[in-house]
């Protein structure tokens, strides 16, 4: 009986992952073993940076929020306090989006804030 040798699987499998590995620099893009150790890397840190993303982006919302709430006489902590005691439910994307877009509007936010705190 005749040899077999897996040749097309393996072949189409080590083919999937240097695809993977298209634009890594040097032999990591040509040699398997080496492209499989940095598809599997760049994989696993993809997964921890979209989790460090979100927290990244709330970092810049609530400094967004606190220098526009500085400008107004109050500080980031005192505003979001002022906000939950007036009943006012906006996510901190939302405020920092109308800090930079409606300065009026922010304004009103935190009179509103400022006058729940009293």
């Amino acid at each position: 009986m005749s040899r077999v040798t897996n040749a097309p699987a393996s072949r189409k499998r080590r083919r999937r992952r240097l695809e993977l590995a298209k634009g890594f620099r040097g032999s990591r893009s040509k040699l398997f073993r080496q492209a499989t150790e940095s598809v599997d890397h760049a994989q696993r840190l993809a997964t921890v940076h979209r989790k460090d993303r979100k927290r990244e982006f709330r970092r810049l919302w609530i400094a967004r929020i606190n220098a526009a709430t500085r400008n107004e006489g109050l500080t980031y902590s005192r505003f979001m306090e002022g906000l939950v005691k007036a009943g006012i439910t906006v996510n901190r994307k939302m405020l920092s989006e109308i800090a930079i877009a409606d300065a009026e509007g922010f304004k009103a936010l935190v009179e509103k804030a400022r006058a729940a705190l009293v």
